[in-house]
């Protein structure tokens, strides 16, 4: 089982930045790949951002290309997602998960944390 708890979410102003960070129980976090999802009022929850175990490669969601980053210290049991120039649009309640590989599906998640970006 692998635990997770989202930390970092906020109020701030669009253009501002915001680090959020995912901290994963277990001993076999550097086996396991992460990703960043995000779930706004009244809409779906959507995928922002994925690395994999080894942290050699990441994707992204077309709409955070450019602004949002993704990386993880498996030394530290610690995934991060560093969001710059937010958008109101970005306002949403953000979750890590996790997979057993690169492909699967996603087993585990965190119960989230807040941004809001206002205008």
């Amino acid at each position: 089982q692998v635990q997770l708890v989202e930390s970092g979410g906020g109020l701030v102003q669009a253009g501002d930045s915001l680090r959020l960070t995912c901290a994963a129980s277990g001993r076999t976090f550097s086996s396991i790949a992460m990703g960043w999802f995000r779930q706004a009022p009244g809409k779906e929850r959507e995928f922002v951002a994925a690395i994999r175990s080894s942290g050699g490669r990441t994707s992204y969601a077309d709409f955070v290309k450019g602004r949002f980053t993704v990386s993880r210290d498996n030394a530290k049991n610690r995934m991060f997602l560093q969001m710059n120039s937010l958008k109101p649009e970005d306002t949403a309640v953000y979750y890590c998960a996790a997979r057993w590989d690169d492909y699967g599906n996603y087993e585990f998640w965190g119960q989230g944390t807040q941004v809001t970006v206002s205008s």
